[in-house]
């Protein structure tokens, strides 16, 4: 197989139609009212309840570009099945509930079903347009729905038909995010649209994986997703930063094994097996979280130079006090005690270091400081008073 033609077998547009109905149930909880909730997969492949309690049952068909709706069209009547069921089971003409086809394909210009996406053709008008290519189809499934549909009064069909809506040629599942960055992200700084779009979809993808997966039973409401794009929104603003790493971690940890700089000093000061694993997690955190704010371009000139030069002035400022004692003569009991001293300083009390005043996540800091205590040739900040003479012994052997 050669070009871009796909194998018989691929099952590229099933995937994307089931994709297409997640993101398109976001596009559509964004633009209805805060109390709206939805469940996926219910009723319909999207069942929405506004605040009053009326339902919409929604049915989502990406189809391939070019494609449209005829009179018989299956994904119409399967649908039409899917409502009659809950109509029937819901009162009837009691029902309150609402039915819609949302699709990418295109109502013919000759199809009855263009009754449909007139909003002021009448139950009756539509009954009477469906009536004749109904009577006439030989297919199973039509001659199913037309059985469904003979259960019910001449009012309760005209009742049937006139809660129904095709929208056609919907947006394809490419151009819906333009439409959500652009119509719903527009309080958010241009160039951090496409990523906070990124961020709340991720979000939204794991919601609705719980819903299928029935780890979720509580629909999704439009509070909810305004809360979360909220919250989210406001670590793009001037003074704070995306924290997008906080329960990452690395795929290995070899705390015995590990020779990076940073953890030969905390070595040093013979801490314990569980704060080195802590220590590893906070500059794998710290230094992925610089990379991905690297990628993203939210990091203005020489941010992280300057923030590096504060934490250093600090660093100084406290190793001068807690080192003032400490002289050629003390004993390793001393260096060890005032290396601890230092080193937990860094760890419990520099949280107000921070590189934007609103980014207060310990990780960025604690890992910053490991990131200075693992350059090389030689780091920029260490925690036991002899570690830079016992490196420069060590490195001197190696020469």
């Amino acid at each position: 197989m050669s070009g871009n033609a796909r194998s018989p077998y691929s099952a590229a547009e099933q995937g994307l139609g089931y994709t297409y109905q997640a993101r398109f149930a976001l596009l559509k909880i964004l633009e209805l009212p805060e109390d709206s909730s939805l469940l996926l997969e219910k009723e319909d492949d999207v069942d929405f309840d506004d605040t009053s309690g009326r339902k919409s049952l929604m049915s989502l068909k990406h189809k391939a570009v070019g494609d449209t709706l005829t009179d018989l069209a299956t994904d119409f009547w399967k649908s039409v099945r899917i409502w009659l069921t809950h109509y029937k089971a819901n009162g009837r003409i009691g029902c309150d509930a609402r039915f819609m086809l949302f699709t990418t394909a295109t109502v013919s210009a000759e199809s009855v079903l263009t009754k449909f996406t007139d909003h002021d053709a009448d139950g009756e008008a539509r009954a009477q347009a469906v009536q004749k290519p109904l009577a006439k189809s030989k297919s199973v499934l039509i001659a199913a729905v037309r059985d469904e549909l003979a259960t019910l009064t001449t009012a309760e069909l005209d009742d049937f038909y006139s809660r129904i809506t095709i929208a056609d040629a919907e947006l394809r599942i490419t151009e819906i995010p333009g439409v959500i960055i652009n119509q719903h992200l527009r309080t958010i700084r241009r160039e951090s649209r496409p990523l906070l779009f990124e961020r709340l979809e991720g979000w939204w993808m794991d919601q609705a994986i719980q819903l299928l997966a029935g780890e979720r039973k509580a629909p999704i409401t439009g509070i909810e997703v305004s809360d979360k794009l909220s919250s989210m929104a406001e670590e793009y603003r001037n003074d704070n930063l995306p924290i997008t790493f906080r329960q990452r971690q690395p795929d290995q940890i070899d705390i015995a094994n590990d020779p990076r700089l940073f953890i030969e000093q905390l070595r040093a000061l013979d801490l314990s097996t569980t704060r080195l694993r802590n220590a590893i997690i906070d500059y794998y955190r710290a230094f992925e979280q610089r990379s991905s704010w690297a990628r993203e371009n939210l990091l203005v000139s020489n941010e992280i130079e300057e923030y590096e030069d504060r934490l250093i002035d600090e660093w100084t400022r406290y190793k001068e006090v807690i080192f003032e004692t400490i002289t050629d003569k003390s004993d390793d009991a001393a260096c060890l005690s005032a290396g601890r001293e230092l080193y937990r300083w860094a760890e419990l009390e520099t949280t107000s270091l921070r590189i934007r005043e609103r980014v207060t996540e310990p990780y960025v800091v604690r890992g910053a400081f490991h990131i200075l205590a693992n350059a090389r040739p030689q780091p920029h900040i260490h925690w036991h008073p002899r570690f830079l003479a016992e490196l420069a012994r060590i490195l001197g052997k190696a020469a």
